[in-house]
């Protein structure tokens, strides 16, 4: 017969050597946690601090002076147009409409992408007919929709007659007997904008604060996984990398009810089989670079990730899952250098 006294220690033995569910629970947590952790390292990669170019080395007089030009409305025909008018670096680097206004009233018929990490995609455009920031930065300025310049010379002599730019490209550029010149212009540019990273708090959990996002959003970063959404948004940019039918499942014009027939990359190579192929986006600060898609026809988040589910995975996913990746992806937005979103004080002091 057992004493109450060893019928009690015996209890508390039993007791203490058995973990509780709650601590049961907890080491589970862990090991997902862990688990999806490292799936997100395979997958995607931690913003640097730039977005080095072998063929385009960085130098501070060389961003001083891409900065100088991005904002500069001179780049434009009229004057009333600069990249920022429609890559907004005070609006995660878009203007927040479907389509942008050129610089003679007419209106595009394509989204403006942001121009925020944009320098680590794979390629430019909508259709990706631009290889780098620096191929980019040349096209919008001769296109008769958007800056109208007539062509490289009207807006190299515009700019070798203004005397900041005679100083400020020489400096950029000392090694050339004339810098003020159209293919600088874009190096310029591309310089600039290859300093234009937005690193955020998914870019502290990736090298291992597992407190830098919360459950909801680890939640969601789960969901992103097992529907499938990684196949397609990868990399360092979570996206921007490749080039992918939009509607592999269905049209996408049924979800989307676009006004406008684009057919994507068909229109650059002809190909039949190129049609309704368009760049991946890129992911980061997607929150805040609204209306979605190349015609900006899908105004909120939500119903964006429910069209892509279906669109391109045949998954009808429900609320609650589009909560948690909506969540996942507000982890993405980043932070903005604030002297990024000013205008350089010189080009105010320097307008002519």
């Amino acid at each position: 017969m057992k004493t109450p006294i060893l019928g009690a220690f015996l209890l508390t033995m039993m007791f203490s050597c058995k973990p509780s569910v709650k601590n049961q629970a907890s080491e589970s947590a862990a090991k997902t946690d862990d688990s999806i952790m490292q799936i997100a390292r395979k997958t995607f990669k931690i913003l640097p601090s730039v977005a080095e170019s072998k063929d385009n080395p960085l130098t501070p007089s060389k961003v001083k002076l891409g900065k100088l030009l991005y904002f500069d409305t001179r780049l434009s025909m009229t004057g009333k147009n600069s990249c920022n008018s429609c890559h907004n670096l005070a609006t995660y680097g878009v203007d927040n409409k479907a389509t942008s206004t050129g610089d003679a009233g007419q209106q595009g018929n394509r989204n403006s992408p942001t121009v925020f990490n944009a320098a680590l995609h794979n390629m430019q455009f909508w259709d990706g007919r631009a290889k780098d920031v620096e191929e980019q930065a040349g096209m919008p300025i001769l296109n008769p929709v958007e800056m109208a310049i007539p062509h490289k010379g009207f807006l190299v002599n515009r700019l070798s007659s203004v005397k900041l730019y005679q100083d400020m490209f020489k400096k950029a550029f000392p090694d050339e007997k004339k810098p003020v010149s159209y293919a600088n212009l874009q190096k310029a540019i591309g310089a600039f904008e290859r300093t234009l990273l937005t690193p955020s708090r998914f870019d502290k959990y990736m090298a291992g604060d597992k407190t830098a996002i919360t459950s909801e959003e680890k939640a969601g970063l789960k969901v992103f996984f097992d529907s499938g959404c990684n196949n397609c948004h990868f990399g360092v940019g979570i996206g921007g990398g490749t080039l992918q039918k939009f509607g592999l499942v269905t049209n996408y014009r049924t979800l989307t009810r676009s006004k406008m027939d684009d057919e994507g990359r068909k229109k650059v190579t002809k190909n039949p089989a190129d049609k309704d192929v368009f760049k991946v986006p890129g992911l980061r600060n997607s929150a805040g670079t609204y209306p979605y898609f190349h015609d900006g026809s899908i105004a909120d988040l939500d119903t964006a990730v429910k069209i892509m589910g279906k669109a391109q995975l045949n998954k009808n996913l429900t609320d609650a899952e589009v909560k948690m990746i909506v969540a996942f992806l507000n982890s993405l937005s980043g932070n903005i250098n604030p002297d990024d979103k000013i205008a350089p004080p010189e080009l105010v002091k320097n307008r002519n």
